[in-house]
């Protein structure tokens, strides 16, 4: 049996019953195939960045993504680059910034793999992956054909899309972005990164300067991943940042007068889960054993000593949603995917 463990960036999770590595697209597709005719539970393990397995491990055949490849052509002033599942996320992103393709360099530092990209619709400091994906290829189990599918139809939503929500039904093969093909970063957006440049939101800098700052802002958050740094033992952003109707941000300015967020264009208001959770009593540092919140950054837990289970983990993830629904009447909801365990209601 192979361990899971030293395949996620937490340090946790079980033995998974079968394991095997696909280096190919068609490699991947066969393996999850011939599983799903025999009825044998998957799991697809890319960068293990943003998965929390639990310490039973997982009893079936786990498949690591490890398929190689980047393709790129031009179309007008941008550059179409295809990239498969199995390349590292901010690998690209490096090369990005290198040949002078924007719009993903606000998303440096990443850790994972390209292929978890549109599931999560991963995005940091006012990007996301949903403004330059073109297409996506993916092995549907459903219907047990690979298939091309353009943004529009991959649902995209804030940290969400149709892949996150049916996460059984799809295999991403192969991911193709268009960027711009400029020197220049797209629009600074987010206040904290434009404070960091010293210039005012909407400016656009060199690509990179850009990216220094990001690694800068997520290195000082323990969000760059360091052997040396404990902090780094994590799933990054534990939780994300709820989007409130109307109705639940009205109560919330009742018990908490004054609080950050930002307004939504469809009239909700995204609220700062960092802030929740540390106004709920939580600070950086807070243990429950030998799990804890980061020293560096509240919405991050960690693995600081490699000797915490799953189980420790969600009991900390536990107590800090309880802590934040029973202060201000808000749940948070868990970024990482969790396999085999769960928060529980």
């Amino acid at each position: 049996m192979e361990m899971l463990a030293p395949y996620t960036t937490l340090g946790l999770g079980g033995p998974a019953r079968d394991f095997a590595e696909a280096t190919t697209a068609e490699q991947l597709v066969s393996l999850i195939a011939e599983a799903d005719a025999g009825a044998v539970p998957t799991l697809v393990l890319g960068g293990g960045s943003n998965v929390v397995v639990a310490d039973a491990g997982f009893d079936g055949l786990v498949v690591k993504v490890a398929t190689r490849g980047v393709s790129v052509s031009r179309d007008g002033e941008q550059i179409v680059v295809t990239v498969e599942a199995g390349e590292d996320w901010d690998a690209l992103v490096a090369r990005a910034v290198r040949e002078g393709w924007s719009g993903i360099e606000c998303m440096s530092g990443i850790p994972g793999l390209v292929g978890s990209t549109p599931i999560q619709n991963v995005g940091a400091y006012g990007q996301e992956v949903a403004q330059t994906v073109r297409c996506v290829r993916a092995y549907d189990r459903r219907t047990r054909h690979v298939v091309d599918l353009e943004a529009r139809q991959c649902g995209f939503a804030y940290r969400d899309s149709m892949f996150k929500r049916d996460l059984g039904r799809y295999v991403v093969l192969a991911v193709t972005y268009a960027l711009e093909l400029s020197d220049r970063s797209g629009p600074v957006r987010y206040e904290e990164l434009a404070r960091r440049l010293e210039v005012e939101p909407g400016e656009r800098v060199p690509l990179e300067r850009a990216r220094e700052a990001v690694l800068g802002l997520r290195r000082g958050k323990g969000m760059v991943l360091d052997p040396g740094d404990p902090d780094t033992r994590s799933a990054g952003s534990f939780f994300t940042n709820p989007v409130l109707t109307p109705e639940q941000a009205a109560e919330l300015a009742v018990r908490a007068p004054g609080h950050p967020g930002w307004a939504m264009p469809d009239g909700s208001l995204k609220v700062p889960a960092a802030w929740l959770i540390e106004q709920a009593g939580f600070p950086k540092g807070y243990t429950r054993g030998p799990a804890r919140i980061s020293t560096k950054h509240t919405l991050a837990l960690t693995n600081p000593s490699g000797d915490a289970t799953a189980a420790d983990l969600l009991a900390l993830a536990r107590e800090v949603r309880d802590g934040v629904r029973e202060k201000f009447g808000v749940t948070l909801v868990n970024e990482p995917v969790l396999v085999g365990c769960a928060l529980g209601e």
